[in-house]
C-alpha cells in the first residue's frame, strides 16, 4: 500500500554523461514534489562523472560498477532504492517541474494502477538529425523509461531489466509487464524531455534493431507457449492513453 506521502526514488545509469549530468540532476532538484532520493550509477565511465557527482552534493547516493550496460545500471538502482515509487532518468534528459506531482498524485490516488507513463517532448540538440514528431509541440505517446512513474513492487511481479540485453531491455519490461496484465496508464502531460543531440545511444540502429527482434521473439514465444500454440494479442500503446490520442507508436509491439 502506497502512503500519502511516498519517498520517490529516482535512478540515473550514467555511462560518460558529464557533460550532461549536473543540468539533469538540476531538473530532478526542481520538481514540484518531495521526499525523493537521488541515485546515481556510474556504469564504468572513463570520463568526468565521478568528479561531477562528487561536487552536486552529499544527499546524492553514488554507485559505481564495472561497465556492463544500462540494464545492469538500473537493476542496481532497484536495489540500492529505499522508496515505494521509482522512476528513471537517463543523464541526456530532461524532466519538466511537475512530472513527479502529477504522477504519484494517480498512484497515490488509485491503488490499483501500478504505472503512469506520460507525453514525451523530444527536443534538437546540436548535432541532432532534423525531426518532426506527429504530435502537438514534438511529442510523442509510447512507452519510456523516464516519462514513467513505477510502484517498486510492481518490479517484484514482473521481475527486473535482462541484463543480457545492451539495447531495448525498456521495450523487454514493458511487454512483460503487458503479458501480465499490469495496470498502467499515459497521462496528458508532458512527463519527459528526450533530448537528441546526435551521440544518444539509440542511433546504433543496427545494433538496436537486432536486439528489438529478440526482445519481440522472446515475447512471441512466451505467449505461444501460455496458450497452447496460439499467440494473443496485448493491450495497444494507445488504450493506456487518457486522452486516446492517434499520435503513437505501436511498432514495436510485436503483435
Amino acid at each position: 500500500m502506497t502512503s500519502a506521502n511516498p519517498l520517490v526514488s529516482v535512478i540515473m545509469p550514467v555511462y560518460n554523461g558529464a557533460k550532461f549530468l549536473a543540468e539533469a540532476v538540476t531538473s530532478i532538484r526542481q520538481q514540484s514534489y518531495h521526499p525523493l532520493e537521488i541515485i546515481i550509477v556510474d556504469d564504468g565511465s572513463t570520463d568526468e562523472t565521478a568528479e561531477i557527482v562528487t561536487g552536486l552534493g552529499k544527499d546524492i547516493r553514488y554507485a559505481y560498477q564495472r561497465n556492463s550496460g544500462p540494464a545492469a545500471a538500473r537493476n542496481k538502482g532497484l536495489e540500492m532504492a529505499r522508496g515505494e515509487i521509482i522512476t528513471f532518468l537517463d543523464v541526456d534528459d530532461l524532466w519538466p517541474p511537475d512530472k513527479l506531482r502529477i504522477q504519484v498524485t494517480r498512484l497515490v490516488n488509485d491503488p490499483n494502477l501500478d504505472v503512469v507513463l506520460g507525453r514525451i517532448q523530444f527536443i534538437k540538440l546540436p548535432g541532432a538529425a532534423e525531426f518532426q514528431m506527429q504530435g502537438p509541440n514534438n511529442t510523442q505517446v509510447n512507452v519510456h523509461l523516464g516519462s514513467g512513474a513505477f510502484r517498486k513492487s510492481v518490479f517484484d511481479k514482473v521481475g527486473v531489466f535482462d541484463e543480457t540485453l545492451r539495447y531495448s531491455e525498456d521495450h523487454d519490461w514493458f511487454l512483460r509487464a503487458r503479458e501480465q496484465g499490469i495496470s498502467m496508464t499515459i497521462v496528458e502531460q508532458v512527463t519527459l524531455h528526450y533530448r537528441l543531440h546526435g551521440n544518444n545511444m539509440t542511433q546504433d540502429e543496427n545494433a538496436k534493431g537486432f536486439q528489438l527482434t529478440q526482445v519481440l521473439k522472446k515475447s512471441l514465444d512466451r505467449r505461444r507457449q501460455r496458450s497452447n500454440g496460439f499467440i494473443q494479442s496485448l493491450p495497444k500503446i494507445s488504450e493506456f492513453d487518457e486522452v486516446k490520442t492517434s499520435h503513437y507508436t505501436d511498432s514495436e509491439d510485436g503483435d
